[in-house]
């Protein structure tokens, strides 16, 4: 997202725990959706000093360092409407490892590393993720960006009845990877 768009739009998404990672893809390959090859993604998140898991999101800036084809990218996200309805600010960044000790310096705390495998398309507007997440497992998610005068629950339901329109066995997610990461991390101590 653009400086430009920054104050105007947001990113809105649903995500799924995916039953059958090749009967997906059939379907999607079945609705004309071309995926992109793999790349990995590798992100370092980031809360507010103060925040911890078990509180709320809504309203409080997320911070994510990801590397990807050696590209770094900086990403701040403000979930409005719940975790997956965000304000995003993103922008390149020439040195991942100054970038993490800025952050460190302006009081974020690292919260957890997710690396994944990530295939990307189109479909009926929306941009389309097929990830498969280190420890976690394999997940579609899709994505609109929308003006901001958009309610994020509402284009949430449109992009639910477009995974559920492919007929494949998914599961809803309504928390972000890090949480889910946060979640198997805690369940294996």
């Amino acid at each position: 997202m653009t400086g430009e768009q920054s104050g105007k739009v947001h990113e809105v998404e649903t995500k799924y725990r995916v039953g059958d990672l090749r009967e997906l893809i059939r379907a999607l390959t079945f609705r004309r959706v071309v995926l992109s090859q793999p790349m990995v993604q590798d992100d370092q998140a980031y809360a507010p000093a103060g925040w911890s898991y078990g509180m709320s999101k809504i309203g409080v800036p997320f911070a994510r360092l990801r590397t990807e084809n050696g590209r770094h990218l900086f990403t701040v996200k403000k979930p409005i409407d719940n975790e997956m309805a965000c304000l995003e600010h993103e922008c390149v960044v020439v040195d991942r490892a100054a970038m993490h000790a800025a952050l460190i310096t302006m009081g974020w705390v690292p919260t957890v590393r997710i690396v994944k495998q990530r295939r990307t398309g189109t479909w009926d507007n929306a941009a389309v993720c097929v990830d498969v997440v280190d420890g976690i497992g394999a997940f579609v998610e899709v994505e609109r960006i929308v003006s901001a005068a958009e309610s994020g629950e509402q284009v949430q339901a449109e992009l639910d009845a477009l995974i559920l329109a492919l007929g494949v066995p998914v599961q809803r997610v309504t928390v972000t990877y890090d949480s889910l990461v946060r979640d198997l991390t805690d369940s294996a101590l």
